[in-house]
Parts: structure tokens; C-alpha cells; sequence
């Protein structure tokens, strides 16, 4: 085994609790039975890791069956590392019968037409997710094994979700999903996290949704005072239209597990009449960030409670609405009140 190789594997077992170490090198398929047996996995991790590696050169293992044991880890454990969305637009008439042969070929004929040294691992999961590693090099330079980008996507769906990716090879990953899928272009989400999971729960929807029903009343009746002379019915049903409300907009049961929000401002400050106090051009900038180990249920707890008044103002449902987690607020002028717009980070 070279440097690198033996770099990515100390890399991975240094992750990975040692109770879990077995399952995992059991799963990656290329030690023996008894190999495995031979292990002490209540020794210190560096002991392990020369061990492990001690066994990869008995058997002659090389940096691609390495890399295929970061995948399995990277794969198990998506919740690592810094997420971000993409969503390919202008889908062309066939983009619905892309298969999966024809994504991979597509896709690193691509790349490896643009640049000469780089190295791409995929492996299908069993949710139909398309898993891609990616270890960046140049035209002078071998692939960098130690930071790869890693890029998930569903076929025939429009996101993208991608980790550790650098500015210079965005534009090369970027031409590569539009050609293999069938797109006419792709552009920037506004959705990041560290949770994977959480991500794709949100945009592909793969939580419990509740929809206004024929009993909802509209949203500007839904936060008036109790006036019914039976003062505790009308508490709980108050309560009630409370819950329906924040059900509504931040989903039922568990929610996608997002931890923050970032509002950034770009407004004018404005005095009686929305007239601005200063003919200058410049903006008042700044940034709010929402932050929790869970946001949407702790938004939703907000609404419920009553601790946030109803509607809930379309900058959190936009959150759930529109699959974001970063907007920028402008004013358009005199008499124009805030919004929200989806303008790049």
C-alpha cells in the first residue's frame, strides 16, 4: 500500500467507534474470517489501524479497494461534512429515461475528457440513490485521495447534493450532472446542513405533510381571542387551530432535522412615510440566523404553543415551502415593503 492509501484508511477507522470496526471491515469483504478473529478491537486506534493495514498488505490490497471501504463508511454515516443542494432546471424531453449505465458513462466520459488525472468511484444504495466519489487531480498532478467530493443524487428527480467540493471543479461537476442527466443547466439550492438526511427528507418531501381541509379556517381567523361565553371550549379550540396551523406549514411527526436558517438583510432603513433617512445608495447589511438541533420542530412548538402569533410569516414557511435555508431580504424602493428573494450566496 502507498502513503495515501494508508492515509484514507487511518482517516477512516480514526471515525469510526471501536465497537463498530468489525461490522464495517465485515461488510467491506476483504479480510478472511479469520483475519477479522485476529483483531483486537479493544486495543488503542493506532494499534488497530496498523494491524488493519498490516493485513491490506498481506492480502495486497490497493488504494481502490480502500477508497471502496470510505464509500461504504461515507454511505452508512451520510450526517458528516457540510451538504449543499442543487436543483437541475429546463429538463429535457427524454431526461425521464435516463438509466443508470447510461448516467455513469455519460457522466465520467465527461470529466475524464476534461481532465486528464481524476479518479470516480459510484455505487448504487438500496433507497436508488447514485452515490459518486470524487478525487480531484489536474493535468500535472495525481488525484487527491485524502479530499474527495462526494455527490448524491436520485435519477429523475432535480437535486443534487454535494460535500467538499472546491470553486475551481465546481463548473467541470456542474457540466457533467447536466450533460448525464439530460438538463439544460443547474443552479445553486440555498439549502445547506450537515445532515443528508434531513436535506433530502425535506426536498423530496419524504415527511409527513398535513394540508388544509374543509374545517381550516382561513389563516387570519385562526389567531383570534377566545369571545364564546364557554371560555374552556373555545381555549382548545383555539389550541387546536393553532396545531393544524403549525402542522400545516412545518409538517406532522418528525420533521426533517434542519439546524438553522440565515436571513441576510439588504435593506434601507426607512423612517415615517417609508421614506429612507439617507439619499445614499447604500444598504443596511446584516445577518439573522435561526439556529437548533432540530428547527423546523422548534418552529412548529412556536407556532403551536402560541408563542408565535398566526399566520406564520412567509419567511419560515418558505423553509418547508420552497426547500431553502438561506435568503436574502431586499426592498425594492419607497413605499415597497421587505421580501424574501433567492438571490446566490
Amino acid at each position: 500500500m502507498d502513503a495515501q492509501a494508508r492515509s484514507v484508511l487511518y482517516r477512516i477507522i480514526r471515525k469510526i467507534p471501536n465497537r463498530n470496526i468489525e461490522n464495517l471491515l465485515r461488510r467491506w469483504n476483504c479480510l478472511s474470517a479469520e483475519q477479522l478473529r485476529d483483531l483486537d478491537y479493544t486495543r488503542p486506534k493506532w494499534v488497530i489501524v496498523e494491524h488493519v493495514i498490516s493485513l491490506c498488505e498481506e492480502n495486497r490490497l490497493s488504494l481502490k479497494h480502500v477508497t471502496n471501504l470510505e464509500m461504504i463508511y461515507r454511505i452508512e454515516n451520510p450526517d458528516q461534512g457540510i451538504w449543499h443542494a442543487c436543483q437541475l432546471t429546463e429538463a429535457q424531453d427524454d431526461a425521464v429515461c435516463v438509466e443508470l449505465t447510461q448516467f455513469k458513462e455519460q457522466f465520467k466520459a465527461h470529466l475524464h475528457g476534461v481532465i486528464r488525472h481524476i479518479s470516480i468511484k459510484m455505487k448504487k444504495h438500496e433507497d436508488e440513490a447514485i452515490w459518486i466519489r470524487i478525487a480531484w487531480g489536474d493535468n500535472f498532478s495525481k488525484p487527491n485521495h485524502l479530499k474527495p467530493t462526494y455527490v448524491v443524487h436520485h435519477l429523475h428527480t432535480s437535486y443534487v447534493f454535494i460535500s467538499n467540493l472546491m470553486a475551481k471543479h465546481k463548473i467541470f461537476l456542474c457540466q457533467a450532472l447536466v450533460i448525464a442527466t439530460k438538463h439544460g443547466s443547474i443552479k445553486d439550492g440555498l439549502l445547506s446542513t450537515k445532515s443528508l438526511t434531513a436535506m433530502r427528507d425535506l426536498l423530496l418531501r419524504r415527511y409527513q405533510q398535513v394540508f388544509p381541509n374543509a374545517h381550516s379556517r382561513p389563516l387570519q381567523e385562526r389567531n383570534t381571542l377566545p369571545s364564546h361565553p364557554c371560555i374552556g371550549k373555545e381555549h382548545k379550540d383555539h389550541e387546536e387551530r393553532r396545531h393544524q396551523m403549525a402542522c400545516e406549514v412545518f409538517g406532522h411527526g418528525a420533521t426533517p432535522k434542519l439546524e438553522s436558517a440565515v436571513y441576510r438583510l439588504e435593506t434601507r432603513y426607512k423612517g415615517n412615510g417609508n421614506y429612507t433617512q439617507s439619499d445614499k445608495e447604500e444598504f443596511f447589511r446584516g445577518v439573522v440566523k435561526f439556529s437548533s438541533s432540530s428547527l423546523l420542530e422548534s418552529l412548529r412548538h412556536c407556532v403551536a404553543s402560541g408563542m408565535a402569533e398566526g399566520p406564520v410569516t412567509p419567511l419560515l414557511s418558505a423553509i418547508t415551502q420552497r426547500g431553502r435555508n438561506y435568503f436574502v431580504i431586499t426592498d425594492k424602493g419607497p413605499g415597497v415593503s421587505s421580501q424574501a428573494s433567492s438571490q446566490r450566496a
